[in-house]
């Protein structure tokens, strides 16, 4: 499995995937559940699938026919993909924890901690 950036966006996306692992969700339905544009979500899961992380595959013609909208691509995260995003999460989250450079923490606070 290849590892990947873990911007903002794409810890959004994957948090929206883990919601219910199991459960396929259309481009659109993960722009809103990230609350990103398809701009972003797109290249973002065409990533994720490159990296093994997430699969996808297109609507039954007939269902989109019916319903008489275009044909949606279904998105699930693998069951090894959800690991490493539970881990990349994870390392993410404690990066962000971690204190600021000595340069910056040894800086002393003013009001509203600009000078």
């Amino acid at each position: 499995m290849a590892t990947l950036r873990m911007t903002l966006q794409t810890q959004l996306v994957l948090r929206a995937l883990l919601e219910d692992p199991a459960r396929q969700r259309y481009g659109l339905e993960l722009c809103e559940l990230a609350g990103l544009p398809s701009g972003t979500i797109y290249p973002i899961l065409a990533r994720l699938e490159q990296a093994g992380w997430v699969d996808s595959t297109w609507e039954d013609p007939a269902v989109h026919e019916q319903a008489g909208r275009p044909r949606r691509r279904f998105y699930r995260i693998t069951h090894d993909g959800a690991e490493q995003a539970r881990d990349a999460l994870a390392r993410a989250y404690r990066s962000r924890k971690q204190p600021l450079p000595g340069w910056a923490a040894a800086r002393p606070a003013t009001d509203g901690g600009v000078s």
